[in-house]
This record gives structure tokens, C-alpha cells and sequence, in this order.
């Protein structure tokens, strides 16, 4: 009952999260769209941690504690993160929504998979593109990582217009951290940010050296 639960509202967000990204729609219906497939996860995120973590014993920090510690590295717990940072951001990037459509669309491929194996309606018509999703999960994981990243930097160019948010920027860029060391999404992160310095730490050397100060800084508090 639970998984079922769950896969409808996994459902209902790769459709939403389909309609939200596409450049054909009208601005309204489009935003629309958005925040509702990234309340849709927030929601299917919830709901899964719930359900497989349960609540703090007692709600006492040596109760909420060790029951963080366990959550807090879980991949639900950073869908649920990310959603809400993006659903309460007062500026809309679509690229938000290429994790989002990713992350359920690997869901309901493995969902189908699992439990419509033997339908003809299955076989005949779904078959292949859950196969596809399942061979092609790391392409996928990527194509999150980099979407991922590369809306921390347009959060950062953010800053310089009218809607600048450097509250929600700073947190962002602490869930990337989370992003970079948690198991689930460590492996992904870790070569996009290692392509990420390939290309860019030579300009850096040559042209900016009075930079390689400020990144060593950073890189120190990413690393800890």
C-alpha cells in the first residue's frame, strides 16, 4: 500500500514536471507546473521517509539527534531538501526541474518493472523505456549532478539582480556540500565538480592567480 502510494505521487510529478519544463507553454500554466511538481516531491519525499525511517522517539534533541544523522544522508532527505529550497526560492530556474523529472522517472521505471513484469500492456508498450532508464541510471545520475551544480551558479548570478536571495543561495550551496559527501549522490557530484576544476583552474592560474587564495578557502570548508 505504501509503495503504491508513493509511485501515484511519483506519477503525478513526472507528468507535472513533463508539462513545467517544456518552452511551448504558456507562462502561467508553466509556473503552475513547477511549483506543483516540486510540492508533489516534497510530499512523495516526505511521505517515503516516513515510512522508512518512522519519527524521533521522543522530540528531545538526544532523541532528534541520531535520528537526523540517520535521514540526513538518505537520497529522499535530499530530494526533500532540494524541493523545498527551489518551491519557496522567489526566482523559478527550469533546470530545477531536470533533477526532479529524472528522479521520478528512474522511480516509476524500477516501480513498473517490479511489479508489472507479466502484463502484456507492459511488455508490449513500456518494456523498453523502463529497460532504457534502468541501463542508462549513471548517464541519468549525471545529467542530474551537472543540472544540480549548474543551478548553484545561477543562484549565484542571481545575486546581482533585483531578486537576489543570499540567505537561500548560502543554504543551496550547503546542500551541494551534502551532495558532494552523501553516498547516494557522492560518486556523481565528485566528477562534475573534478571536470568542473579541470577546465576551469587553468584560466584560473594564468589569468586570475590572485584567486587561488579565496578557492583554496572554499574548497577547505567544502572538503571538511
Amino acid at each position: 500500500m505504501e509503495a503504491v502510494v508513493e509511485d501515484d505521487g511519483k506519477d503525478m510529478v513526472l507528468v507535472v514536471a513533463s508539462l513545467g519544463i517544456l518552452p511551448v507553454l504558456p507562462s502561467h500554466i508553466s509556473s503552475k507546473a513547477y511549483r506543483l511538481s516540486l510540492l508533489g516531491t516534497i510530499c512523495s519525499s516526505t511521505y517515503s521517509l516516513y515510512s522508512t525511517y518512522g519519527k524521533p522517539r521522543a522530540w528531545n534533541m538526544p532523541a532528534i539527534q541520531p535520528w537526523l544523522q540517520t535521514i540526513i544522508v538518505a537520497k529522499d532527505f535530499v530530494h526533500l531538501m532540494f524541493s523545498l529550497m527551489m518551491f519557496t526560492s522567489n526566482v523559478h530556474f527550469k533546470v530545477a526541474l531536470l533533477p526532479v523529472l529524472c528522479w521520478s522517472l528512474d522511480h516509476v521505471a524500477r516501480f513498473l518493472r517490479r511489479n508489472f513484469t507479466h502484463s502484456s500492456v507492459y511488455r508490449k508498450y513500456l518494456e523498453d523505456p523502463c529497460l532504457w532508464v534502468e541501463t542508462n541510471n549513471t548517464t541519468l545520475s549525471l545529467l542530474c549532478s551537472n543540472a544540480e551544480i549548474t543551478l548553484g551558479f545561477l543562484m549565484i548570478i542571481s545575486l546581482f539582480s533585483s531578486r537576489r536571495n543570499i540567505v537561500q543561495t548560502f543554504m543551496y550551496f550547503h546542500l551541494l556540500k551534502l551532495m558532494y559527501h552523501a553516498p547516494v549522490t557522492s560518486g556523481y557530484h565528485q566528477s562534475v565538480w573534478a571536470r568542473i576544476g579541470r577546465t576551469v583552474n587553468p584560466y584560473i592560474y594564468r589569468y586570475a592567480p590572485f584567486l587561488n587564495t579565496p578557492i583554496s578557502a572554499v574548497q577547505r570548508w567544502w572538503l571538511r
